[in-house]
């Protein structure tokens, strides 16, 4: 079983270093009585936490956005056309979403550019997907330390003449239910439509 990426010209981690582990685990794992478009990851990895700030330079922890369903994601502003085609198609899974789970579901966009994406060009960035998405980032080693939480990594390519420079990433999304657990890995196959359907899915558990 293979991990999917969304492919770009910014180079993507492979999915050898992304939760290949996990994903051959969940094939023994089962029907799940749900339905899901996306692939079940849950017990395979750990609930969502991290310590980081925010785009208004405020110091956030993952226990600030509890109670809504989560969908985390690693990228960076400079990225050319990985970043802004996922997070459109969440946009577009979230923005369909009847009006009142509009605030059920948080995306979090973590930046692995500290460098470049201050807290004000991130809070411009995010601003352009929707309202319901928070910009993340902090000091490199935080960075890494929560990349390695979630079994991924990210890479800096050597800056051109004009210090411009290429970030490597996972484009993979992981999806947090309510109490952050982690449940979903979702594909860059999955419509907007399909996205939508696991998110209400997880809304609506428990209530």
């Amino acid at each position: 079983m293979k991990a999917y990426f969304w492919r770009s010209h910014t180079k993507t981690i492979p999915a050898a270093l992304t939760l290949t582990a996990a994903l051959l685990l969940t094939g023994c794992l089962g029907n799940d009585e749900e339905d899901w478009n996306g692939k079940n990851i849950s017990g395979l990895m750990p609930e969502l936490e991290f310590d980081l700030i925010n785009s208004q330079g405020d110091a956030v922890s993952g226990s600030d956005y509890s109670g809504r369903v989560r969908m985390l994601f690693f990228g960076f502003t400079s990225c050319p056309d990985v970043c802004p085609t996922a997070l459109q198609k969440l946009n577009q899974a979230t923005s369909g979403l009847d009006p009142e789970f509009q605030d059920e579901v948080l995306t979090l966009f973590v930046s692995v550019d500290p460098q470049r994406d201050t807290p004000e060009r991130l809070a411009n960035y995010v601003d352009f997907f929707g309202e319901n998405i928070v910009g993340l980032t902090g000091e490199e080693p935080q960075l890494r330390e929560l990349a390695k939480r979630y079994r991924t990594t990210f890479g800096y390519d050597k800056p051109d003449a004009d210090g411009n420079y290429a970030v490597s990433h996972s484009s993979a999304i992981y999806v947090f239910d309510r109490e952050g657990n982690p449940r979903l890995l979702m594909r860059p196959d999955l419509s907007g439509e399909e996205i939508r359907h696991d998110l209400v899915a997880l809304i609506q558990e428990g209530s």
